[in-house]
């Protein structure tokens, strides 16, 4: 997916991802060394500093993910594309495209199908719900079906002349 000049929904999505990204990092980073340091000056430890962090770390991974879908960094399957002439090339990309889109799209509507149900699991000491974690993983999926779809978009209307389509301009669906 990674573009030599992002659209504002890709700026958009990156910038979020990465105050989440650096937001949760410091926030863990914070309580952990904190936590540490009461740990070894009085011999005892904030109770919810463990809590925060189990919270916090799926955001991090998540914004994680999105950010390495944002730079083409997930593992693609290219075989097919690659024994496909151009003109091919771009209608196979394009339906890859709608097919993961469909499938982050599948998934997020099942996570958000679940808030309800994990919302009344409660953390044992702040007592924060569980469908904070699950709510990553629907941000995520929905931000990555938008993805999905944009390069979809480019995989169809990123030329209008078909025989200058080639393998370095047409995003390669990643599965």
């Amino acid at each position: 997916m990674h573009n030599a000049n992002p659209s504002v929904i890709e700026r958009s999505i990156t910038n979020l991802c990465r105050v989440v990204l650096w937001v949760s990092t410091a926030v863990i980073f914070v309580i952990l060394v904190g936590n540490t340091a009461l740990r070894y000056i009085t011999g005892s430890s904030l109770q919810w500093a463990n809590e925060v962090p189990e919270l916090l770390f799926p955001w991090l991974v998540m914004a994680g993910v999105v950010l390495a879908s944002l730079h083409g960094a997930h593992i693609a399957t290219t075989f097919l594309m690659e024994a496909v002439n151009a003109a091919a090339r771009r209608i196979v990309s394009t339906i890859s495209w709608l097919v993961v889109c469909g499938l982050y799209t599948t998934l997020s509507i099942a996570t958000y199908r679940m808030l309800e149900v994990v919302h009344d699991e409660k953390s044992p000491i702040l007592q924060l719900p569980g469908s904070i974690t699950y709510a990553c993983v629907m941000v995520g999926m929905a931000l990555l079906a938008v993805l999905s779809l944009q390069s979809a978009w480019r995989s169809w209307f990123m030329s209008n002349d078909i025989k200058d389509v080639d393998e370095n301009h047409v995003p390669t669906a990643h599965w």
